[in-house]
């Protein structure tokens, strides 16, 4: 496995990329609201991005190995959705759960990657509590990171975390490095061993995105 480990220049470009991804996230909050649609908050999501901003909305006809190209600018994952979930003509309603997966290029090339939950309305108690639980389990994997730390550190808070409230963490997707390329080595699993996997070095950059 070659990780990327990222230059000074690199980490500033790739801060600048996070900000502007945030920014995105940050404009279409008030737009997020039953009724709307979810192509809706795709299209504006992706003027905001090329008119105001200058980027590139990165899932645009992003196409891996296998796949057919993806055909929107955002992912926006309704409620069962886990995630990659496509924007439609289907109205928003009261109580539904969604998240917003933003990713912008920069034009210096490199790659912010976002994403934001968002209740429509009032949602359920149980909605609301696995929500809570998944940011919690977030940052404490975000709290793992430092140099000499394991990616297995990780996932292993990530895991114990969710599980201790009754969760479960879903094994088919991960984390990633991110820079100048959208995905890259490493995988960031969200369940594992203390002590196991890649050691942390500076200059590596990567998303930590737990799905529970």
């Amino acid at each position: 496995m070659s990780i990327s480990i990222k230059t000074p220049e690199e980490i500033e470009g790739m801060r600048i990329a996070g900000r502007l991804g945030a920014e995105v996230l940050d404009y279409i909050t008030p737009f997020v609201k039953p009724g709307v649609t979810t192509a809706e908050l795709d299209r504006l999501c992706h003027e905001y991005m090329v008119n105001v901003q200058g980027t590139t909305p990165a899932p645009l006809n992003y196409q891996p190995p296998g796949y057919p190209p993806y055909p929107k600018s955002v992912c926006t994952s309704l409620n069962d959705v886990i995630c990659h979930g496509i924007p439609n003509d289907k109205p928003l309603k009261d109580g539904d759960v969604m998240n917003i997966d933003v990713t912008v290029i920069t034009k210096g090339g490199f790659h912010g990657d976002n994403s934001r939950m968002f209740f429509i309305g009032k949602p359920s108690i149980m909605a609301k509590r696995l929500a809570e639980v998944t940011y919690e389990c977030m940052w404490l994997g975000i709290s793992k990171v430092k140099p000499g730390a394991h990616l297995g550190d990780i996932g292993h808070v990530i895991q114990q975390h969710a599980e201790k409230h009754g969760y479960s963490v879903v094994r088919e997707f991960c984390g990633h490095g991110i820079g100048r390329v959208f995905h890259e080595e490493p995988q960031v699993l969200h369940y594992g061993k203390p002590g196991t996997l890649e050691k942390l070095e500076p200059g590596m950059i990567f998303t930590i995105e737990p799905m529970i």
